[in-house]
């Protein structure tokens, strides 16, 4: 069978009746149900002026109208999920630089979004959803004003369905644009991957203004023909619950959300007897491998760990479902694109030898936009260079050993951060670390590494420390060892190294 290579064909695998998605204290929405809220939504975006190719941001809320929102408008026209927690100022930045036609809120939100519009004079399109309806049916407020779209109807495969900014944590954001075709082809990969099938289930616990949830949970899932039960964000007191209600086959999470499920699990044990989970993902962030063991058993299933980027569409390697081997510690084999290693000068370098992860196929993103200097950087040959370093072993599993702007310069001497991450998880009493870069005046950088203790255990960072020279060399030993209630997060939920030293005041 010949994969979709646009939304609109790809929201044709569920039968009328079957189940799209879910939502605490709501009725399901069917796949019919989806499709007449598709036609429905690009009707009311064509007669307000809205097309193919124009540039709609969504600020809604996690939960089952923000992803019948994204499906829905990508079917007409070209989305871009904003983060709902932005001040004013990050928003007239990215209206601005998206060129956004118009902004989607929820029918009355104060959000500083809506003064973003105002300010920039984009217009605000309100949707108003009714808690009796299903869940994830919508509808524009207010009659249609102006001329009808001058390029109506549904989006092809060329059209961009997605664009999203990367992080900026060394520079200025690039957008990101993804198109129908390359994230249908994440959807399929996705499929393949992990063997959906009509009868899964996905529980969404990651924000759908990032590429993780939009394409692992809601696009790869709506493409099986299975059905997502849309939780609004992630809450560690809620989630158990969610489990309950929903009755999952899977999830997919980042590192920290998996540790969160993991220090309540004891609280909750009867509703994990009950699960019926049959595989668990991982992506976003590396996994530790004690975290994975520790997930294995406590839901009896396998845990997959996948390598994914916003300029691939998300997934480009993942470890396999049994009986094929999981390797703890790789990011598993290349899984949907091609996947290879190259050195500086573009060779590709063989099974052992550390080099930079490059990548190509249908699923990559044809380029930044508007951002020529980026484009000629990050593509070789045709290759997409990750900015991650990394090596594939014989049976071609790749391990990811740190992101290049990430490697702390000691000296001259290189040290990976993930390498000191997984000693110091190690620790019996750690229950998340960071490893990161601070400055030092002679060295120019050190190492530094913030952790949390586990509930109720006790560790100074002497201790911390003690048990690192015991293991790692005296040059990767954490000079400093900052321990503190949590560690601050990217709105994802990522653990983030680059700045970390600014924001926590440590110096070498």
């Amino acid at each position: 069978m010949t994969s979709p290579t646009h939304i609109p064909a790809l929201l044709q695998a569920g039968g009328d009746a079957d189940t799209a998605f879910s939502a605490p204290d709501r009725a399901d929405m069917t796949y019919g149900g989806l499709r007449q809220q598709v036609e429905a939504t690009v009707e009311g975006l064509n007669s307000r002026g809205i097309g193919r190719g124009d540039r709609v941001a969504i600020v809604l809320a996690n939960g089952p109208e923000m992803a019948s929102a994204f499906v829905s408008i990508a079917a007409g026209a070209t989305t871009a999920p904003l983060n709902p927690a932005y001040r004013q100022t990050e928003f007239e930045f990215y209206l601005s630089d998206l060129r956004a036609k118009a902004v989607v809120l929820a029918e009355g939100d104060d959000s500083p979004a809506r003064a973003a519009a105002a300010t920039l004079g984009v217009p605000v399109l309100e949707i108003r959803s009714e808690p009796a309806s299903p869940a994830g049916t919508f509808e524009f407020a207010g009659a249609p004003e102006g001329a009808a779209a001058e390029r109506g109807g549904m989006a092809g495969p060329e059209d961009i369905a997605l664009v999203l900014h990367t992080s900026g944590t060394t520079s200025r954001p690039k957008i990101v644009p993804l198109l129908h075709e390359n994230v249908c082809a994440t959807a399929a990969n996705i499929r393949r991957t992990l063997g959906l099938e009509a009868a899964d289930r996905c529980l969404n616990v990651m924000p759908l203004f990032h590429i993780h949830g939009l394409m692992a949970c809601v696009l790869a899932t709506l493409g099986t023909g299975a059905s997502v039960y849309c939780a609004p964000g992630f809450n560690a007191l809620r989630v158990f619950g969610w489990f309950a209600d929903a009755d999952p086959t899977w999830y997919s999470a980042v590192p920290t959300m998996h540790q969160a499920i993991l220090a309540r699990a004891s609280r909750n044990a009867e509703i994990v007897g009950r699960m019926r989970l049959r595989f668990i993902r991982s992506s976003s962030a590396a996994l530790p491998t004690r975290v994975m063991a520790e997930l294995e058993e406590l839901f009896g299933a396998p845990v997959v760990e996948a390598y994914a980027m916003t300029e691939a569409a998300h997934q480009m390697t993942c470890n396999p479902l049994p009986p094929a081997p999981r390797k703890p510690g790789t990011v598993g084999i290349a899984a949907g694109p091609e996947v290879s290693v190259m050195d500086a000068a573009g060779n590709h370098l063989a099974p052992g030898e550390e080099g930079e992860i490059v990548i190509r196929g249908p699923n990559v993103t044809p380029g930044y936009e508007n951002n020529e200097a980026a484009n000629r950087e990050a593509f070789t040959h045709g290759w997409f260079r990750t900015g991650d370093q990394g090596f594939r072993d014989a049976d071609g599993y790749f391990t990811i050993t740190g992101r290049l702007k990430e490697i702390i310069n000691r000296g001259g001497e290189k040290i990976s951060p993930r390498e000191v991450d997984e000693v110091l998880m190690d620790h019996p009493a750690v229950q998340q670390v960071v490893t990161f870069a601070m400055p030092h005046p002679k060295l120019g950088e050190e190492v530094a590494a913030a952790v949390v203790l586990r509930d109720g255990a006790e560790a100074g960072p002497g201790d911390v420390r003690d048990f690192a020279a015991g293991r790692l060399a005296a040059f990767k030993v954490p000079r400093k060892v900052v321990v503190l209630d949590e560690i601050p997060k990217g709105p994802t939920g990522k653990l983030r190294r680059i700045g970390l030293a600014e924001q926590l005041g440590v110096r070498g």
